[in-house]
């Protein structure tokens, strides 16, 4: 019973981080206004670098991926200590108590209970939960993100493939190169229902993106490809 009592709180505490509209917050404060009617009237790190400019949507960037990283190193850790789940190890445990936490931090970022359930698309946080648990899937999940954004200029696009690139990258680390990958039985499930997470958030992206109605940062993409045709 206590373990249940535990993992509740280290649910609602985590949810309650990633509710924190950092956008919002700080567009009303330093702005006069809320960012979420300029732009797209997404409160993410992407409409805060349209609106607000680079500087205060980098701040806004940071402090979305310290949500989940607060939700993984400090309330899963702290709060979320010593909670028996079951599992044969307490690694295995540990795992998933920091998972539900990541999750439940970016689930209060996309609907956030401080602005009627609606938030950002959950990206940044995911990233901070990700960086907290598996540094180095993220790190390729990043490389794909910016790889997207440099040859479109989207970063819907860059957000849904690092969604995609993060869990594959697990399964083809473990299962083709044989990379010892601790709790990958339970690393692997949860990343894919972050991953289905994330995608659904951006549904309205992709939409766009199929119509060609998406907003395009030109000035990130770096690299454009031509297409000839011959005759």
């Amino acid at each position: 019973m206590e373990s249940i009592i535990k993992l509740i709180l280290v649910i609602i505490l985590s949810y309650l981080i990633g509710s924190i509209p950092s956008a919002v917050i700080i567009s009303k404060r330093f702005f006069g206004f809320d960012i979420r009617d300029k732009g797209s009237g997404n409160m993410g790190s992407t409409n805060a670098f349209r609106v607000l400019g680079w500087k205060w949507g980098l701040i806004v960037q940071v402090f979305d991926i310290l949500k989940g990283v607060i939700a993984v190193l400090v309330i899963a850790e702290f709060v979320g200590k010593d909670i028996n789940l079951g599992n044969y190890t307490w690694f295995q445990d540990s795992t998933i108590v920091k998972w539900i936490a990541g999750l439940s931090a970016v689930c209060g970022h996309i609907w956030s209970a401080f602005v009627n359930f609606k938030g950002g698309k959950g990206i940044n946080t995911a990233a901070g939960m990700l960086v907290a648990i598996a540094p180095v899937d993220v790190s390729i999940a990043v490389g794909i993100f910016i790889l997207a954004v440099i040859f479109s200029g989207y970063i819907s696009l860059g957000s849904i493939s690092a969604a995609f690139a993060f869990p594959s990258s697990l399964f083809v680390r473990y299962n083709l190169f044989h990379v010892d990958i601790p709790g990958y039985s339970i690393l692997i499930y949860f990343s894919i229902i972050l991953s289905l997470i994330l995608i659904f958030a951006h549904r309205k992206n992709i939409i766009r993106l199929l119509k060609g109605t998406e907003n395009r940062f030109t000035k990130l993409q770096l690299i454009k490809c031509k297409t000839t045709s011959t005759a």
